[in-house]
């Protein structure tokens, strides 16, 4: 019987409880890190990779994807549909510039509410989506490099410089958080078969935050591989996840062990219900996750 897929990321976060190498980084909060980690994940069978060891915000993490894929940068359109993951970088900024001890509630309101305060409050910069949508090369030319890629995935799928990125060297240091998940590569596969081609995607994060951040990422990148391989005509072949620095917060090790406690159960499905005319057109609606079972969320500080 084959071991379930799940174990690849329990494996991770037992190696890093046991041999983690222990530092302190950019919080403050101190972590245990390992150099180089990697997972794989088929779902060409409609797997879903929702891990079930605790119970994962799958909807949350496909809002984000959309909202990065619209190439927006500004909280407010985020809050609208109820995702406050980015709201701590933004309300920190805040604070600091102005010395008020606002609630996050209050600050999200206000976000909302009052379209001039999000605009000076609510951006973080040159994140994510404006690098895929719109990236801004020396000569003021704006580039859309998941046009670019969907371009090639009709035209030339056997191209190895099917990617996108978001690492713009020139505007790291305006953007609220530089990116993780930083390199998202794709191959195309059973060209000359019977049937139709498979597509896969393999996603470079230079940076992990194993017990919140691996497991709303590679659900919500098994989405976008999702979207683009319907676009394209294609199923779905492998997800492909590397990490650089993965390492597990200090003030999230009782929480990584009561995970590893537990057995994963089955992987749900996932079903898109309709094929927009493009990528920019999919909604949230669009996604049915079938036999989702889970364990109990485990609830963990965020690190800022």
């Amino acid at each position: 019987m084959l071991r379930h897929p799940e174990y690849q990321y329990l494996d991770i976060m037992a190696h890093l409880l046991e041999k983690g190498d222990r530092r302190m980084d950019r919080t403050g909060e101190g972590t245990l890190s390992m150099f180089g980690a990697m997972m794989r994940f088929d779902l060409s069978d409609g797997s879903f990779p929702a891990f079930t060891t605790k119970k994962v915000y799958w909807k949350t993490a496909v809002k984000e994807m959309l909202w990065f894929l619209t190439g927006q940068t500004n909280i407010q359109s985020l809050l609208r549909e109820n995702v406050k993951i980015w709201t701590d970088w933004p309300l920190a900024a805040y604070r600091k510039a102005t010395g008020e001890k606002i609630s996050q509630e209050a600050f999200e309101r206000r976000i909302l509410e009052d379209d001039a305060f999000a605009a000076k409050w609510g951006d973080l910069g040159p994140v994510y989506g404006k690098q895929w949508r719109r990236w801004l090369d020396g000569n003021g030319v704006e580039h859309d490099q998941i046009g670019a890629l969907m371009h090639s995935l009709k035209t030339n799928p056997t191209s190895r410089r099917m990617l996108f990125h978001a690492w713009n060297v020139g505007e790291l240091d305006q953007m609220a958080l530089p990116p993780c998940h930083m390199v998202y590569q794709f191959h195309v596969s059973g060209l000359q078969g019977e049937g139709r081609p498979r597509l896969s995607m393999l996603v470079t994060q230079r940076s992990c935050d194993i017990f919140l951040g691996a497991p709303f990422n590679i659900c919500q990148q098994a989405a976008l591989l999702a979207m683009i391989a319907q676009q394209a005509e294609m199923d779905r072949g492998e997800l492909i996840w590397v990490g650089g620095d993965t390492h597990l917060y200090l003030n999230h090790l009782e929480q990584a062990k009561e995970q590893l406690s537990r057995e994963p159960m089955a992987f749900p499905k996932l079903v898109l219900k309709r094929k927009p005319d493009g990528i920019d057109g999919y909604r949230i609606e669009d996604f049915e996750v079938t036999g989702y079972d889970s364990h109990p969320a485990i609830e963990a500080p965020v690190a800022v």
